[in-house]
């Protein structure tokens, strides 16, 4: 494989266009932004978090004057979303329908978290877009987030092209995140639950699974991550109970899934695909059944900075095997730490890794399941996120120390500072041909994934081509 609220929001049986209309039930009213959390988490994380302020007020009246025809698959969760997002997408198109996708973050340029029909959205469109958002933002004094003004660029944008099903992600939780606010949801999708994020979203699974299930919609069927734990499992199950609505768990046996090689998938790859191909079976409209064209799409899918094989010979100047991968949790980085081991620590006396991390991060959750006191470390701060003030990368020696806890010793520990170049330049001498393992955060693989882009394209004036 390459690669909780009730509302009034429409539901999927509606049919034409609709217009926001905020939310007003008073007994979880979402509309009112929560600041962050308090309490010792909190007061560790970059002062700029507290920009961060949750709910539906400023999407609202951001969106009130685009009209939102298309329908919606929405997904939430802590980790896969963005891989079941890519799945959906893929299986939409090659069912025959128009499709956007909104996730986040971008991976190099802005416009590029926004697809149609699985290429980026042009520049010139997204400005058009964004200077009509950006306009009604000021002349209203909403004072919009950086993502909600995002979101609101996205809607408009899949307005303009008119297609039929938009695939949105969330960007953070779920019940209070700027993507609620779209309305005719045809389905939504829960994946795999774990702890990030705790001191916006809860300190507990069971909260940070509440957040999450603020997706659904009463009518609207929720398809969950068959994987997820009991605790989260009895949440969900109970909230859709309180606002009328069904879960469908996923199901790895259907007739699709049947037709794949699950040697060709990693296990979360395979339980994220079941997810989305449940998703799609709920969603899909047309009376073809699609099954012969969807095989194809998903065997031909790559979603960058997801267990990608790159090559960083414009950067080095030396060809070595490199994973890049975006795992920054301690679920992620279990099913990267998997990866590893059964794919390429079997022969090779170590791993090199870069890692950065955001400020705030719990790096011994993220640290243990990947290295093995052998294994050499480099640490590198990613650079300013556009679009994302709030974020923060956090000090190499932080995660040096973190990383010499793990056993690792000082010698094969390496701090290259702002410099992700040298890192990667250290990373090849210091690997001697072994394998190298960038991974930490999507932020990080953004920076490497553009870097690799600027040193190709100085390459090709350079040959005048």
């Amino acid at each position: 494989m390459r690669i909780d609220r009730r509302s009034h929001l429409q539901s999927h049986h509606e049919a034409g266009p609709c217009v926001f209309t905020p939310p007003s039930d008073e007994k979880n009213d979402s509309s009112h932004p929560t600041r962050l959390r308090g309490g010792s988490v909190a007061n560790c994380l970059p002062a700029t978090w507290s920009m961060i302020e949750l709910g539906l007020a400023r999407i609202g009246r951001l969106l009130k004057s685009t009209p939102q025809p298309w329908k919606i698959i929405h997904v939430a969760g802590t980790n896969g979303k963005g891989s079941i997002c890519a799945y959906l997408s893929a299986m939409l198109r090659a069912g025959g329908m128009k499709a956007g996708r909104y996730t986040s973050p971008h991976l190099i340029d802005r416009w590029d978290c926004i697809t149609i029909n699985e290429l980026s959205v042009k520049q010139p469109l997204f400005e058009a877009a964004e200077n009509l958002v950006l306009a009604r933002n000021k002349e209203d004094g909403i004072q919009a987030s950086e993502f909600e003004l995002l979101t609101a660029t996205a809607v408009e944008v899949f307005t303009r092209e008119k297609i039929e099903m938009g695939v949105i992600e969330v960007g953070l939780g779920g019940r209070l995140d700027a993507t609620n606010a779209l309305q005719n949801k045809a389905v939504t999708v829960i994946s795999k639950i774990g702890l990030d994020h705790q001191s916006f979203l809860g300190n507990t699974i069971e909260e940070i699974a509440r957040e999450k299930a603020g997706i659904m919609r009463s009518g609207v069927p929720c398809v969950l991550d068959g994987s997820n734990s009991p605790e989260v499992q009895k949440v969900i199950h109970d909230y859709a109970k309180e606002i009328g609505t069904d879960v469908i768990m996923s199901s790895t046996d259907s007739s699709f899934m049947d037709q794949l090689s699950r040697e060709d998938f990693e296990p979360h790859q395979w339980e994220n695909l079941a997810c989305a191909y449940t998703a799609f079976h709920l969603a899909y409209t047309k009376l073809d059944s699609p099954l012969h064209r969807l095989l194809p799409a998903i065997k031909d899918l790559t979603w960058p900075g997801r267990l990608q094989k790159i090559s960083i010979r414009g950067v080095t100047g030396r060809q070595e095997a490199v994973l890049l991968d975006g795992a920054h949790n301690t679920q992620s980085a279990e099913a990267l730490g998997a990866y590893v081991n059964g794919k390429l620590r079997p022969g090779a006396s170590k791993v090199t890794w870069v890692l950065a991390a955001s400020k705030g991060k719990e790096l011994d959750g993220i640290l243990k399941p990947l290295l093995e006191p052998e294994d050499c470390v480099a640490a590198v701060q990613f650079g300013p996120v556009d679009g994302m003030p709030w974020v923060e990368a956090m000090e190499p020696r932080d995660i040096l120390s973190a990383a010499s806890k793990t056993g690792v010793g000082e010698s094969q520990l390496f701090d290259s500072g702002r410099d992700l170049s040298g890192a990667l330049r250290w990373a090849v001498e210091t690997a001697s041909g072994g394998p190298i393992v960038v991974a930490g955060s999507l932020y990080l693989a953004s920076d490497t994934l553009r870097i690799i882009r600027d040193a190709e394209d100085v390459k090709s004036q350079l040959l005048g081509e």
